[in-house]
């Protein structure tokens, strides 16, 4: 799958909390237009050098499309917005102060482990959703 046909989202392939974001994205994302590669990946540190963004925490969640860049609160309230339906509502959120938004994510991201734990190895993905995770493609 040619990484420039986006949305691509970036996240922590070892956090649970993060794996079931991406399986729920996959479920409601009926015309399969996310792409996924976990930040630990090659593919994920790739995207991320050739946008400057290579000293990223684990603890953020990044939606690439084309040279568009939403990280943290944004990064998560598009790709509701994208998601659409009932889940684009959540974009109401960018009216909220984007300090606080960051705030509140950061404080979450921090926790998730201890929320939510961690697994050993980044998820696998099943057999029908493979070609949607660029290092498996």
């Amino acid at each position: 799958m040619d990484a420039s046909t986006g949305p691509i989202f970036l996240f922590d392939g070892v956090c649970n909390f993060c794996n079931d974001g991406v399986n729920f994205l996959i479920r409601h994302d009926r015309e399969g237009k996310f792409r996924f590669a976990s930040l630990q990946s090659d593919a994920g540190k790739a995207l991320l050098a050739k946008h400057g963004l290579q000293d990223l925490p684990l603890s953020t969640s990044v939606l690439i499309d084309g040279d568009k860049i939403f990280m943290n609160s944004d990064g998560v309230l598009e790709t509701a917005r994208r998601l659409g339906g009932v889940y684009a509502l959540a974009a109401g959120l960018l009216f909220v102060p984007k300090p606080l938004r960051d705030w509140a994510y950061r404080l979450f991201a921090r926790n998730r482990y201890k929320l939510f734990g961690k697994r050993e190895l980044c998820m696998v993905p099943t057999p029908d959703v493979r070609q949607r995770f660029l290092d498996l493609a």
